[in-house]
């Protein structure tokens, strides 16, 4: 059976699914701001090609995406890291010369859509419930982290939550947005990149003119606040490099997941 999305599968095809490997994979992101030069959908594209590759390597559903994500206020000392005064109220990503704002919700709005999500998936009778995260905001990870221990140990499923991408990348701390790595996975899933959005080299990138921002960027490692060439998109983005992003993740979730399985 090629079909693993669950909204396209019939009852009989999601049970004979479910009784091969009882594994949902429920892939979640906003829609979001990622600089003019990328879609808007980048993190739950992201998350969704990544729990679709997981599941073409381990079996299982699919769920629908879930299109939702959450954002806190700037700390004071990141609203400096980024080049903005420390008293200057932005949510998230959606700094003053972004052209849109971002669909963000509260995080206990988020809380509760996902909670509903795992409950429906329970009552499918699935034995484990994979959150593929593509958001990298704190608090969005801190709710799907506490939401997986919870249902975990009390009503079920086993939930377990992992980044849609490679482990090095999240150990190594704050990821970047909107960079060459984002850059370079929307240049293979989607033809929505499109550089030519973006100022003309050698003229720098502010990150307060574009939102687009390396993890040093976040981290206060960056004092000019501008890019580095190391992570310019304009440089080093390329669809090869997405495609060994999203392999090397996928590979990852996958093994994770077979270990749980066999486990279950």
């Amino acid at each position: 059976m090629d079909e693993f999305r669950l909204a396209y599968l019939r009852p009989g095809q999601i049970r004979q699914r479910l009784a091969e490997a009882s594994v949902v994979l429920v892939p979640v992101g906003p829609l979001e701001w990622h600089g003019p030069h990328m879609p808007y959908g980048t993190d739950a594209i992201n998350a969704t090609r990544t729990a679709e590759e997981v599941c073409r390597r381990v079996g299982g559903v699919v769920w629908p995406t879930v299109f939702f994500g959450t954002e806190r206020e700037r700390r004071p000392e990141q609203l400096v890291s980024l080049g903005f005064p420390d008293d200057e109220y932005i949510v998230g990503m959606d700094f003053p010369a972004n052209s849109l704002p971002s669909s963000y919700c509260p995080e206990e709005v988020l809380a509760v859509l996902v909670r509903e999500v795992l409950r429906e998936i329970r009552e499918l009778g699935a034995g484990l419930a994979v959150l593929v995260n593509g958001h990298g905001a704190e608090n969005q990870i801190a709710t799907l982290t506490r939401l997986a221990v919870e249902i975990t140990h009390t009503v079920g499923p086993r939930v377990y939550f992992r980044m849609a991408a490679p482990q090095s990348m999240v150990e190594a701390g704050s990821g970047g947005h909107a960079d060459d790595g984002e850059t370079s996975l929307m240049m293979h899933l989607t033809q929505s990149v499109d550089l030519s959005a973006l100022p003309p080299l050698p003229q720098p990138m502010r990150y307060s003119d574009f939102a687009i921002v390396d993890g040093g960027g976040f981290d206060g490692k960056t004092p000019d606040h501008i890019v580095p060439p190391k992570y310019d998109p304009r440089r080093e983005a390329s669809a090869a490099r997405g495609t060994a992003i999203l392999q090397q993740t996928a590979d990852e979730i996958a093994a994770e997941v077979q270990a749980m399985l066999r486990d279950e």
